[in-house]
């Protein structure tokens, strides 16, 4: 044990980056036969048969070249797949990504030290930041502990993005700008944004070579929301992130040319540490039910976040909280990681600052009043008239299951994290009659900036086993069977994946290889078979774990038809977020979420009654 804590506290976080492995691409036969098995739960024999013929074809020709031209590619980069994933994924969307395709989270606080209570929010807000900035401090310094897998050195380059980083808007691609340093490597940007009434303010956490403290972050605080709260709200420029990409990026243009102050105010919040979100709504919040606060940080007041920050921490007025980030710079792991250790801190301290009140006589903070005209007043309006048009058509819900949790589970010798994938698949097909094509993220972060793979949960063994829950005629002890093998089948699959062999994104290089090359699109890409599955983005089911922590978060459905599903499990429950639009009349979010938890009992049961 000795040894143990040594190593870890002479490591420095960014010491390992050099010497991780590079990305690997799997075999070509492997990633074709995965594909197969993937597809079958959607398709009848006639059109397996079909689809079989076009990948057979595929894996003797072009798909032979291609794969060739991958294994070229990936011997000169560390990891081939990441420029292509930043661009595809989200630096080349189009649509309002901060809808689309952004990240939210409830602050789990209300649990322990800080129960919605109107007049706390500057307060909690204070030393909530303040940990933030420890945080912050730790990365700079590189004491954030190194990650692992078992023995695997996991890539923390991820974390880099936590603070100052902003998307910014491109015509065509978007960008990322990302100003953190560590101090061996140089000055950091230390200053903070504050979005309040549609107005922004700025103010250094840094002040004569030291840390500001909660007593004076709240001074600043105070400042800014007396001055909110008896002057007239802003323009609320902040709503034109949530605009399409290309739309805001042009607009962005207008703004620079309008006035050169314009662009030295962007880059200030561009370059900020964090956005600091002063919200007005008071969201209903309790340990079981987290709807309301969950909804509101992923889609509330467009003016009040910059929604390509990659971190948005939100302060509602009754004291609740959230976070909101832009998913393109890293995945939910990072910035839970870090939600994690300053809660565990504000716990310690039972959510007050016990140092010294003393505040000292720095500036107050700074108004950022850019120059606009009639044209962005009027963009601003139409941009926050869209928003809350396509928001409202929103069902999302955010419950807590209390009957068991990791414990029970683990107990049974199941694993917690597929226990919870084919309760969703049972309950898909209880709902819908039919499998569901589920996304699942899976980690690559044991290789040089690897980030997700996919894990597709509905499997052949998933949907046997589903058909036999529904058939009476089964015998549990059958069920139980068919159970522990679509239990084995997903164990076997998550290890793939995080060993960077799946297939998911071995399939997208070879498409990119082919369309850089100016190649006309294979087959494969346009059967049927490819979509249905869930390929090119087209999962109905869109599902990620966030943790065994108390933090969990959300996304919005990948497909008008579908549902995100997000999960956090802990030892004595499951707390998830799903969320679906009204406009689909096929799907409920309320519905699904209700019918998971009644299948996570008939599992349990399952395993009671089956060995009797």
């Amino acid at each position: 044990m000795e040894k143990q804590v040594l190593k870890s506290s002479e490591e420095r976080t960014f010491q390992y980056q050099d010497s991780l492995p590079s990305l690997p691409v799997p075999p070509l036969d492997e990633s074709l036969s995965k594909y197969l098995d993937a597809v079958k739960p959607f398709l009848n024999q006639e059109e397996y048969q079909r689809t079989e013929d076009i990948v057979k074809k595929f894996g003797n020709g072009i798909g032979k070249e291609l794969h060739q031209k991958l294994l070229e590619r990936a011997k000169t980069r560390r990891n081939w797949l990441e420029d292509w994933w930043l661009n595809v994924s989200y630096l080349d969307l189009r649509i309002s990504t901060q809808i689309h395709c952004n990240m939210a989270g409830p602050g789990p606080y209300i649990e322990h030290c800080w129960p919605p209570k109107e007049g706390t929010q500057i307060e909690r807000a204070s030393v909530n930041i303040w940990h933030t900035l420890k945080y912050w401090d730790l990365l700079r310094t590189e004491k954030v502990a190194i990650e692992r897998s078992g023995d695997a050195i996991l890539d923390m380059h991820q974390f880099r993005m936590l603070f100052c980083t902003c998307r910014i808007p491109g015509v065509t691609r978007d960008s990322i700008g990302s100003y953190f340093k560590t101090e061996t490597e140089g000055e950091c940007p230390s200053h903070l944004i504050v979005l309040c009434r549609g107005r922004v303010f700025a103010f250094d956490a840094i002040y004569e070579g030291s840390m500001v403290t909660p007593a004076e972050i709240s001074r600043q605080l105070t400042y800014i929301q007396k001055r909110c709260h008896s002057e007239p709200d802003g323009p609320g420029l902040a709503a034109l992130t949530s605009n399409e990409r290309t739309k805001w990026a042009e607009l962005r243009e207008y703004l620079i040319a309008l006035d050169p102050k314009n662009l030295t105010l962007l880059e200030k919040i561009q370059s900020s540490l964090f956005a600091v979100c002063l919200d007005d709504s008071s969201p209903h919040a309790t340990p079981e039910d987290y709807s309301e606060v969950t909804r509101l940080a992923l889609t509330g007041d467009p003016t009040v976040r910059w929604g390509d920050k990659s971190y948005n921490s939100v302060f509602f007025s009754n004291g609740t909280c959230g976070s909101f980030s832009d998913h393109s710079p890293f995945d939910a792991m990072a910035l839970i990681t870090m939600l994690a250790v300053a809660e565990k801190k504000i716990i310690e301290n039972e959510g007050k600052w016990k140092g010294s009140d003393k505040v000292r006589d720095m500036p107050w903070p700074e108004e950022l009043v850019f120059t606009v005209d009639q044209k962005i007043i009027n963009e601003i309006g139409r941009t926050k008239e869209m928003y809350y048009k396509k928001v409202s058509d929103l069902q999302l819900v955010n419950y807590a299951f209390t009957s068991f949790g990791k414990q029970l589970i683990r107990k049974k010798k199941l694993h917690p994290d597929t226990f919870v994938q084919l309760a969703l698949q049972l309950a898909y097909y209880k709902c819908h009659g039919r499998p569901g094509c589920c996304y699942e993220t899976a980690m690559t972060r044991r290789f040089y900036h690897g980030r997700t793979e996919t894990i597709r949960s509905c499997t052949m063994e998933a949907v046997e086993w589903c058909k036999s829950m529904l058939d009476p005629s089964d015998s549990n002890y059958q069920r139980l069977q068919l159970m522990h093998k679509a239990f084995a089948k997903h164990n076997k699959m998550r290890k793939e994946c995080e060993n960077g062999k799946g297939f998911d994104r071995h399939l997208l290089g070879l498409l990119l290889i082919a369309q850089e090359q100016g190649l006309p699109v294979p087959e494969l890409y346009m059967d049927n078979a490819f979509t249905t599955s869930g390929g090119g983005g087209n999962f109905v089911l869109s599902t990620s774990l966030t943790g065994y922590s108390r933090f969990n978060g959300s996304t919005l459905p990948m497909v008008p038809h579908g549902y995100g599903f997000f999960y956090a499990i802990r030892d004595d429950r499951i707390v998830a977020t799903c969320s679906s639009w009204k406009s689909c009349p096929e799907t409920d979010a309320e519905v699904l979420c209700r019918t998971v938890f009644q299948c996570f009992q008939d599992m349990l049961h399952l395993t009671v009654v089956a060995q009797l």
